[in-house]
């Protein structure tokens, strides 16, 4: 997955399935934007990308808008709920209806267009699961988790709790870099 923006386009059409927009859908979801062309909704979706997943400033708004940016505005008076909701969108969107969970490796292609560009530790979580080979699902709790972990702990991991409730990949991947850091 190059970008995220398939997944904001599923999300702001409240696609059902992944990768198929129906008629209905398409319909309902340009009507609730308010747009009216391919041009106008290729600027939207860059819009909500630059705002929830660049973390880029909120636009401001002007008499000469080129689409009408009523919904943009509401999710800019608070991206980062906004972020959330489609996160979690995202991995109702890709599960599979008689199962709990999603393949690592969707998920991992998932992580890096929606909290690899956000968060710099995602990086190296995604290439710890790589290196490592033998995670073979994500839950609903390590899918959450992972947005969790990326907005609370640094980078450098210092203020990472060994002894939190964190899911194991995530313990296991602190344990990988401290000893990666300290050259063993």
């Amino acid at each position: 997955m190059e970008s995220s923006v398939p997944l904001i386009l599923a999300w702001q059409m409240e696609a059902k399935e992944m990768a198929k927009i129906s008629k209905e859908e398409w319909l309902s979801g340009t009507q609730a934007l308010r747009i009216p062309s391919p041009q106008q909704l290729s600027i939207a979706l860059t819009d909500l990308e630059n705002l929830l997943i660049y973390g880029k400033p909120p636009i401001k708004k002007t008499k000469t808008d080129p689409y009408d940016r009523t919904r943009y505005y509401g999710y800019a008076s608070d991206p980062k709920d906004a972020f959330h909701k489609l996160y979690i969108y995202c991995f109702m969107l890709v599960k599979p209806p008689s199962s709990k969970n999603i393949e690592m490796e969707t998920a991992a292609a998932f992580w890096s267009v929606l909290l690899g560009p956000k968060y710099p530790l995602m990086k190296e979580v995604l290439d710890y699961i790589n290196e490592k080979g033998t995670y073979r699902a994500a839950n609903k709790d390590l899918w959450n988790m992972m947005l969790e972990f990326c907005e609370t702990v640094n980078p450098n991991l210092d203020n990472f709790e060994a002894d939190g409730a964190w899911p194991t990949l995530l313990d296991e991947f602190a344990t990988w870099k401290k000893a990666k850091s300290e050259g063993t």
